[in-house]
């Protein structure tokens, strides 16, 4: 995200409060994962906002030195850093707390982002010498949108800069009637800015349905990552990106269990917690090492340690506990640079499942050499 960057902490603290006041949603981002919440509260340095996953899975998915918020405002998006600070209640609603960020990154809405998949959304609009007109929705953005019209136009007929009006019944909630300016045509095909800006009853809805389309896109171009790193345009898998997972575990069980969850994202393979086994399965370049931690006693964490400082820098791994306290192995994986730590619950499989996607699409979707040193960070 490009744009201004805010710092000025009473136009931050009115944004917050504006935020809260609409209920505004927000999208809360680690390198690995994203979850979808709304503003509910401020309260001194602190934001409370919708608690919509489970205390463990806040705990393990947002304890994260690269977590960031994003939300719509006005025209725009914002994005800024935070952390997670607790738990709490705000209008008889769970909530995170969340530290308030000291400066927002906005998006330069001059290349305000456009949603092009709109479905068939039937316009209204007049030519500036006020002959009504039908087209078709082509694209729509918080600033303006593109039309295709049922008829051509005559030489000269649009004009830059002339004021037309336009009529887009967007979705049940969202019908857009405003002034707009001409900008461009091309055939049947013209833009139309917003001037003046839409009113606040129409722009806020606006901008957070466009916000949501970019947000499920980013999701889906996210997925594809995995998908394309993982195998070649012709099926196969390709030779310099690192493929298949490395169970380091004595547990059977558990095997069995990763390979029903994860078997179908990756390969998955056991082998016994010696450095030996270790150091050939690594041969393999494998994508993600899994590091099962059934004990924090000790002499486990110093067996654990030597494990991971051989190939520490050169294979990403995660930390995965049984039978353990989550906030010791939160620890333990911090010490030991783990791009995940995580108590493996049976219950809250889906969420593994999905913390793992995110680790591979934040290691391998940008083409990383399979042996680079990899960016991680204990939640």
């Amino acid at each position: 995200m490009t744009g201004n960057l805010i710092r000025n902490a009473e136009t931050i603290a009115e944004i917050f409060k504006r935020a809260c006041e609409r209920r505004e949603l927000l999208i809360l981002v680690t390198p690995y994962l994203r979850f979808e919440s709304s503003f509910l509260k401020v309260d001194g340095a602190e934001i409370h906002v919708a608690a919509t996953m489970g205390r463990e899975d806040a705990l393990y998915g947002l304890r994260s030195a690269g977590l960031k918020m994003r939300f719509p405002h006005s025209v725009s998006f914002l994005e800024a850093p935070t952390e997670l600070r607790g738990f709490g209640m705000a209008d008889g609603r769970k909530t995170l707390r969340l530290a308030l960020p000291e400066e927002l990154q906005e998006e330069d809405h001059r290349g305000a982002y456009r949603v092009e998949h709109v479905g068939r959304v039937p316009v209204t609009f007049s030519t500036p010498r006020y002959d009504l007109v039908m087209g078709t929705l082509v694209d729509i953005s918080t600033t303006g949108a593109r039309i295709f019209s049922t008829r051509d136009f005559a030489e000269g007929e649009l004009q830059p800069g002339e004021d037309m009006a336009v009529t887009i019944p967007l979705t049940e909630s969202i019908r857009i009637n405003a002034k707009v300016k001409f900008r461009h045509v091309h055939g049947r095909m013209f833009g139309v800015e917003y001037r003046p800006q839409l009113d606040d009853h129409v722009l806020h809805p606006l901008s957070r349905w466009v916000f949501e389309r970019r947000e499920e896109d980013l999701e889906r171009m996210a997925r594809r990552g995995v998908e394309t790193s993982a195998r070649s345009g012709g099926g196969r898998p390709v030779a310099a990106v690192p493929t298949g997972l490395i169970l380091v575990s004595g547990d059977a069980g558990l095997e069995a269990t990763l390979q029903d969850l994860l078997g179908g994202l990756q390969p998955l393979h056991r082998i016994a917690p010696t450095m030996p086994a270790l150091k050939e399965a690594c041969t393999q370049k494998p994508a993600l090492v899994l590091y099962h931690v059934p004990s924090l006693s000790l002499d486990e964490r110093r067996r654990l340690k030597t494990l991971v400082e051989t190939l520490q820098g050169r294979v990403p791994f995660l930390l995965l506990g049984t039978g353990v306290e989550g906030g010791a192995l939160l620890e333990l994986g911090g010490e030991l640079k783990a791009a995940v730590s995580i108590v493996f619950n049976p219950e809250r499989a889906t969420f593994f499942q999905r913390l793992v996607q995110g680790v591979l699409r934040r290691t391998y979707e940008g083409g990383e050499s399979p042996m680079a040193p990899v960016e991680s960070g204990a939640p």
